[in-house]
Protein backbone atom coordinates (compact mmCIF):
# COMPACT_ATOMS: atom_id res chain seq x y z
CA UNK A 1 0.00 0.00 0.00
CA UNK A 2 1.38 3.79 -0.74
CA UNK A 3 2.15 5.13 2.45
CA UNK A 4 2.05 8.70 0.49
CA UNK A 5 -1.80 8.32 -0.10
CA UNK A 6 -4.53 9.10 2.59
CA UNK A 7 -7.41 8.55 0.51
CA UNK A 8 -9.18 6.88 -2.77
CA UNK A 9 -11.67 7.32 -5.13
CA UNK A 10 -14.77 5.36 -6.23
CA UNK A 11 -13.69 3.20 -9.25
CA UNK A 12 -10.20 2.98 -7.92
CA UNK A 13 -8.39 -0.12 -6.87
CA UNK A 14 -8.19 -1.01 -3.39
CA UNK A 15 -5.09 -1.28 -2.28
CA UNK A 16 -5.50 -2.97 1.07
CA UNK A 17 -8.42 -4.93 2.51
CA UNK A 18 -9.71 -3.37 5.20
CA UNK A 19 -12.73 -0.98 6.65
CA UNK A 20 -13.10 2.19 4.94
CA UNK A 21 -14.82 5.60 5.59
CA UNK A 22 -15.94 7.86 3.34
CA UNK A 23 -14.48 11.77 3.84
CA UNK A 24 -17.54 13.53 4.61
CA UNK A 25 -16.61 14.06 8.32
CA UNK A 26 -19.74 12.46 9.48
CA UNK A 27 -18.41 9.32 10.52
CA UNK A 28 -21.32 7.32 9.62
CA UNK A 29 -20.60 5.94 5.98
CA UNK A 30 -18.68 2.65 5.50
CA UNK A 31 -17.41 0.08 3.62
CA UNK A 32 -15.83 -3.23 3.70
CA UNK A 33 -13.59 -3.78 0.52
CA UNK A 34 -10.56 -6.18 -0.49
CA UNK A 35 -7.40 -5.85 -1.79
CA UNK A 36 -7.67 -5.45 -5.50
CA UNK A 37 -11.07 -4.86 -5.96
CA UNK A 38 -12.51 -1.56 -6.85
CA UNK A 39 -14.16 0.95 -4.48
CA UNK A 40 -17.79 1.21 -4.54
CA UNK A 41 -19.49 4.61 -5.06
CA UNK A 42 -19.81 6.66 -2.29
CA UNK A 43 -23.45 5.86 -0.43
CA UNK A 44 -26.74 8.06 -1.84
CA UNK A 45 -26.35 11.54 -0.28
CA UNK A 46 -23.20 11.51 1.10
CA UNK A 47 -21.06 14.80 0.60
CA UNK A 48 -17.38 13.31 0.83
CA UNK A 49 -15.53 12.37 -2.13
CA UNK A 50 -13.08 9.33 -1.28
CA UNK A 51 -12.88 7.25 0.82
CA UNK A 52 -9.97 6.34 3.67
CA UNK A 53 -8.94 3.50 5.52
CA UNK A 54 -9.78 3.33 8.75
CA UNK A 55 -9.05 -0.61 9.64
CA UNK A 56 -6.77 -3.27 8.39
CA UNK A 57 -8.45 -6.41 7.92
CA UNK A 58 -4.62 -8.08 8.29
CA UNK A 59 -2.30 -5.52 10.12
CA UNK A 60 0.37 -8.29 10.43
CA UNK A 61 0.99 -8.55 6.88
Amino acid sequence: MSEDRTTWHPGEIVPASGIYECDCGGGHHWSTDVQGHRFPPLPSGCTGTAWSLRTRAHPDA
